[in-house]
């Protein structure tokens, strides 16, 4: 079994938010791994300062995670039926970088919502905003976290059987990608 780097994504800045909680019980589902969860904290896009200043060094490390990455697994919450401002302000500031580090790049897309709807709504935009990007999206099963707050122990575990069974078959879909 081999060692693969996965670089998570939450679309949201809590600390404790239920995406980074879902990340995190998705790497441990795929197995061994070296893990890094990115840092979204990023200037607001702004052609002016980019051309002013250049790519800020935040966004080409972010750049940089996803380049060196073996995959990349991305959870979105649901903002107004939208993925987060942040999570958009971050593929947009990547679009802007030379080299299209996500070209070819297996990516896993899945949500965690406070709705009953489990962020359904925001994966269609989280899907629209990463086909430009020419990555490799691993469809299926759909992982959709409803009332997420609630949905994980006290480790961080979902409670669920079906949605950790669910979450446990894409990760080993996303291993098989990387496997061959």
């Amino acid at each position: 079994m081999s060692t693969f780097t996965l670089l998570g994504i939450s679309g949201s800045l809590r600390q404790d938010a239920c995406n980074r909680k879902l990340l995190r019980e998705a790497v441990r589902l795929f197995g061994e791994s070296e893990y890094t969860e990115a840092n979204l904290r990023l200037p607001l896009y702004d052609a002016d300062l980019e051309e002013a200043e250049g790519i800020p060094a935040e966004v080409s490390d972010l750049a940089d995670q996803i380049k060196a990455a073996d995959a990349i697994v991305i959870s979105t919450p649901e903002y107004n039926k939208n993925l987060s401002g942040v999570l958009k302000n971050a593929l947009d500031w990547v679009s802007r970088v030379k080299g299209m580090p996500w070209k070819d790049k297996p990516v896993v897309l899945m949500a965690a919502a406070d709705g009953r709807a489990g962020g359904e709504r925001a994966m269609h935009s989280l899907i629209l905003c990463m086909m430009p990007f020419r990555a490799k999206l691993v469809y299926g099963p759909e992982v959709f976290i409803a009332n997420c707050r609630e949905a994980f122990d006290e480790t961080g575990e979902l409670k669920d059987e079906g949605a950790q069974k669910f979450l446990g078959m894409l990760m080993k879909k996303l291993r098989g990608e990387l496997e061959g």
